[in-house]
């Protein structure tokens, strides 16, 4: 079962899971944008930013955005900004650090492929549980003890 360590936490809700949906994008949040403005049920998004901390894959509005459609947690290969307004927001959002500069907005990005994040592959589809620790990725959703 891989695991993604040295992750920070951020949202407000520090436990969460759901299936995977993956972007990569470096230092551009367009598909990122896209994906938070689309039902998140049940879903986690994994942003592989190719871990920079020189511009922020996520902010308040976006994060907020996330809330209101419904995205369990967002876990980021890179930094965040308006932490303080995200720790008060019922979203997981797990990422590398923080940096106030923006994303450009070109558009470029993939959403929906394989990531390969510090020797994991992460894919979509996959289950995801983060919580204090870390996170754990399950090929389906684990079932419960009987």
């Amino acid at each position: 079962v891989p695991v993604l360590p040295g992750l920070r936490d951020f949202g407000g809700r520090i436990v969460f899971h759901g299936v995977v949906s993956t972007i990569v994008a470096f230092e551009d949040n367009s598909r990122v944008r896209e994906a938070v403005a689309e039902s998140g049920k049940g879903r986690v998004l994994v942003v592989d930013a190719g871990s920079s901390l020189s511009r922020a894959m996520l902010g308040d509005l976006l994060a907020a955005k996330a809330v209101e459609n419904g995205w369990e947690g967002i876990v980021i290969l890179g930094a965040i900004r308006d932490s303080a307004a995200i720790a008060q927001l019922n979203l997981g959002v797990k990422a590398l650090g923080v940096c106030p500069r923006k994303t450009e907005k070109l558009g470029a990005g993939q959403r929906d492929v394989p990531l390969e994040l510090g020797g994991i592959v992460v894919r979509p589809g996959q289950f995801d549980h983060a919580d204090a620790d870390g996170i754990v990725f399950f090929a389906s959703a684990p079932t419960a003890p009987e």
